[in-house]
């Protein structure tokens, strides 16, 4: 198995453990660090929506825990056509990883497309110029 067969896997075992009662719709993230460590998220919702939680989000937060500052690939995996990430995660990567950082989009069945982050949030929003 390669090692993006490996992060689909993971993003699709934690997407079964969503908390989705409002919407039904389950996401599960995994991202790999360059050192080669996984961490992944899973949506989990609120019936006031903003609290929600991104899959995405909780993938970051578990990395950040676990010291790591940088996303070197991604998978998000979600029951639908094309489950690219929102904005506030598409900003979240921007915060943690490169322009070439490769996010691939994914359903029950496989990666459906990949995306750079320059393609996903083209004239990000940035503080400061990362070098």
């Amino acid at each position: 198995m390669s090692d993006l067969d490996d992060l689909f896997e993971a993003a699709k075992a934690v997407r079964e453990k969503a908390y989705a009662p409002y919407s039904n719709f389950l996401v599960g993230a995994a991202f790999r660090t360059p050192d080669g460590s996984v961490f992944t998220g899973c949506n989990v919702e609120n019936a006031s929506y903003p609290v929600s939680v991104c899959a995405e989000g909780g993938a970051v937060s578990a990395m950040i825990a676990a010291g790591q500052r940088e996303i070197a690939e991604a998978v998000v995996i979600g029951d639908a056509a094309l489950c690219t990430p929102c904005g506030i995660c598409r900003q979240r990567f921007k915060e943690f990883g490169k322009d070439d950082l490769v996010v691939h989009v994914a359903d029950l069945n496989g990666i459906k497309r990949s995306f750079t982050l320059d393609e996903l949030l083209p004239a990000a929003f940035e503080l400061e110029q990362k070098d």
